[in-house]
């Protein structure tokens, strides 16, 4: 990726539009010869894809495996590897609690241990976002502060919670307690610093709030505070806006300067239309869908099959509005086979009218390896589309 410096100077404004589908987790490993993406019945992508520029991106560097955080930044353009960019940041952000310059965030994992505090439940069964609304409401009565740091607690989506500490003096970057594995104690030397003893403190609480429930403690991940990014819409010159149901997904929108919509539900058709209905108002849409990553987790692999095909089905309704550039592609890998994400490259498909095509019979992780973008990092996946809208001047003379 070019410098930014160098960027601003090449990126020229016009009626383009641009549509980013993200199919969180697209890719994947072959179960039974082939992946989710190559088993599921795509005809739309794989229309598309004959006539389309394709590749593979890695999210971060060969052999590394991404967190989301870090795979959005690349995908938007930003070298992940040069911002610090805290999981608990984007949770915060996403269910509207604003950060302050010092405010700690961090995310929170209801989950289930045993009597002797080991985890055999990271996400509590999933439990729903009623009961874990209602958990969150029970922590937030009993927490309200500690010492004089503010706590402040917001149920995010399933099992997940968001945590703001507001208070002077404390610290970030402190280690996540939660093992990443079931059968493993939480992890919980922080290392007596101001931030750890507050969390110390609510570890303490939750353990008590929680006793004798289905959900009977926390996981805490993504101890971090705001960064100071260079915004989106001042970068690339584009009217963004952010079309996602999932909070941690909003907030890294948020982060970066993007507007995101204010959907009336959380389906693939409230998105469509979402996305027609603003289509003229914008001319950058970044279009998330969650599931195929949370079915990678899972291990459900019909299911990921699912999803990419509901999305298939939406593919001519998204072409309808006449995109002057079209990408599908994932944030990162999240394997059925592995139920985690992983380090393989991801899948990733534009079209435009100036896309050169390579006569692809589908649109799967095999195919785009063969495809005319090779194998390239995902940072520079924003240039390419500017490239695509015809939004780049020529460099040097």
């Amino acid at each position: 990726m070019i410098p930014y410096s160098i960027l601003r100077e090449l990126v020229t404004e016009n009626e383009k539009r641009i549509v980013l589908l993200v199919m969180d987790g697209l890719g994947g490993l072959p179960i039974d010869g082939k992946t989710a993406l190559e088993a599921a019945y795509t005809p739309n992508m794989d229309t598309l894809a004959r006539e389309s520029s394709l590749g593979l991106a890695h999210p971060i560097d060969p052999g590394i495996t991404p967190g989301s955080g870090p795979a959005h930044l690349a995908l938007f353009g930003y070298d992940p590897l040069s911002w610090d960019l805290g999981r608990g940041v984007l949770e915060c952000l996403g269910v509207g609690l604003e950060l302050e310059n010092g405010d700690v965030a961090i995310r929170g994992n209801f989950c289930r241990v045993d009597d002797s505090g080991i985890v055999v439940d990271r996400r509590a069964g999933r439990i729903g976002d009623k009961e874990a609304k209602k958990l969150c409401e029970e922590l937030q009565d009993a927490v309200k502060s500690i010492g004089d740091v503010e706590v402040t607690i917001r149920h995010v989506k399933e099992h997940r919670l968001a945590i703001r500490l507001r208070g002077s003096g404390l610290e970030d970057g402190l280690p996540d307690t939660d093992p990443q594995v079931e059968g493993k104690r939480p992890v919980e030397d922080f290392g007596g610093t101001k931030t750890g003893r507050v969390l110390s403190e609510l570890l303490k609480k939750a353990r008590e709030v929680l006793k004798d429930k289905k959900a009977n403690y926390i996981l805490l991940r993504g101890i971090s505070k705001k960064p100071e990014l260079p915004l989106f819409p001042e970068l690339f010159k584009l009217k963004p806006l952010a079309i996602a149901t999932y909070p941690m997904y909003k907030g890294i929108a948020k982060l970066v300067g993007m507007e995101v919509a204010d959907l009336p539900g959380e389906s693939l058709e409230d998105q469509v239309e979402c996305l027609r209905k603003n289509f003229s108002n914008y001319n950058f849409f970044y279009f998330h869908v969650k599931k195929t990553d949370s079915y990678g987790e899972d291990g459900n692999f019909a299911m990921k099959i699912r999803v990419i095909e509901e999305v298939d089905k939406a593919i001519p309704r998204i072409l309808d509005l006449n995109p002057d550039v079209l990408a599908i592609t994932g944030d990162h890998s999240t394997p059925s086979l592995m139920k985690s994400h992983s380090f393989h490259p991801v899948p990733f498909l534009i079209y435009s009218l100036i896309a050169r095509g390579c006569g692809a019979s589908s649109f799967s992780e095999r195919e785009c390896a063969r495809g005319d973008l090779g194998i390239f990092h995902m940072k520079d996946a924003m240039q390419l589309l500017l490239a695509h809208a015809m939004k780049l001047k020529k460099f040097g003379a």
